[in-house]
């Protein structure tokens, strides 16, 4: 009787216990206290043709991905891969490698990536591809974006035309290809806007990224007689060969100002951020539609660094009134008559090219410029 009295206390028991038990497992509503637990960083992967600290284009470009760091905070995580070349198996490892760290948006900095970025688009269709400067996209996960460089440019050369006292501005190109031409022809319009005098002389380097090559073509144009020398190269070489010879110089990309005190002028700069952030907002929203995006000043993308001291108040002054102008969205830069080099109309009177226009009208370089070696 006893071992029985036991073995239903015991019973009792342990059928209590296993009612708690179930109790206390069942109650599947959070403590009030209890925070959620953190979403995981998207993971963006940035891919430059040069270091981020080279003074001038990929620094240019890793300005814009810490303002993304900054904007976003621990909710994004940056991978970012320098000095990467043009090759495209190398671009499509670096991408992949990227992948596979979990990367779920990747953004090419340099024309040269297109072809292997516009190939992975394809083959990850779960990533979201942005290219900058090139043409290739499709309307699933690839975009791209550039901006109207011409405009700040139009405004240096403005800046280079009223400043000058040869009558002849150097200019060191990357390549004899329709961007650079671009940027050229809107610099000579600028600055013979202001002096119709004004010569520019145009060196190509053929290549992205050269400084010492790059500093070489500047030294060239300054043994020729031009006293103010910009460029579309990626360093600051073409500056610092301006400074070492007393002359002046309109940089490309970045504010210089405290690297070539003694020629730094202005220089058409980029607000990557301004595309940068909201896209990445869109893509981690899930809302992204691939576009191909042209920045202009009006939208910020794209602008003139701060004036130095070295450019006279009344240089200025005509050059805000300008600026404002295109801000507004009321300055075109390419508007009739335009001639080539060999006096050919490019640009009727009253014509106004809007940007398909400009990227296939303004191939040719335009009356008052030459190609010197």
């Amino acid at each position: 009787m006893k071992k029985l009295t036991k073995f239903l206390a015991l019973t009792l028991a342990v059928a209590m216990s296993m009612t708690a038990l179930v109790g206390c497992g069942g109650n599947t509503k959070p403590a009030e206290n209890a925070e959620a637990p953190a979403a995981e960083a998207t993971k963006v992967g940035f891919i430059y043709i040069g270091s981020q600290n080279d003074g001038g284009y990929s620094q240019a470009q890793h300005n814009g991905t810490k303002a993304v760091q900054e904007y976003f905070g621990d909710k994004v995580e940056t991978i970012i891969a320098e000095n990467v070349s043009e090759e495209k198996q190398t671009v499509k490892t670096t991408a992949m490698n990227m992948i596979d760290q979990g990367a779920t948006i990747i953004i090419g900095t340099s024309f040269g990536f297109m072809d292997a970025l516009d190939e992975l688009a394809t083959e990850y269709p779960d990533v979201t591809f942005l290219h900058f400067s090139g043409n290739k996209m499709n309307d699933k996960n690839f975009g791209n974006y550039f901006g109207a460089m011409e405009e700040p440019r139009y405004l240096t050369g403005m800046i280079a035309g009223m400043m000058t006292k040869t009558n002849k501005l150097g200019y060191v190109a990357a390549f004899p290809y329709t961007e650079v031409h671009i940027g050229i022809d809107a610099f000579a319009l600028g600055a013979q806007s202001v002096n119709p005098n004004a010569e520019v002389k145009v060196v190509y380097t053929n290549s992205w990224g050269d400084p010492a090559g790059e500093k070489a073509a500047a030294e060239s144009l300054l043994a020729q007689d031009c006293d103010i020398i910009t460029q579309h190269a990626d360093s600051a070489g073409p500056q610092l060969a301006a400074e070492a010879a007393g002359k002046l110089a309109i940089g490309y990309n970045l504010d210089n100002s405290e690297i070539v005190p003694g020629a730094f002028l202005t220089a058409p700069v980029w607000h990557h951020d301004k595309y940068l952030v909201p896209t990445i907002e869109k893509i981690i929203a899930g809302t992204y539609v691939p576009e191909s995006y042209y920045g202009t000043m009006k939208d910020g993308y794209v602008g003139l660094a701060p004036m130095t001291d070295l450019v006279p108040p009344e240089v200025q002054a005509k050059v805000n009134e300008v600026a404002a102008k295109m801000e507004a969205g009321e300055y075109p830069v390419f508007v009739g008559p335009i001639y080539d080099t060999k006096g050919n109309v490019l640009v009727k009177e009253g014509e106004t090219l809007d940007r398909a226009g400009i990227w296939t009208v303004m191939q040719s370089l335009v009356k008052g410029v030459s190609a010197v070696n």
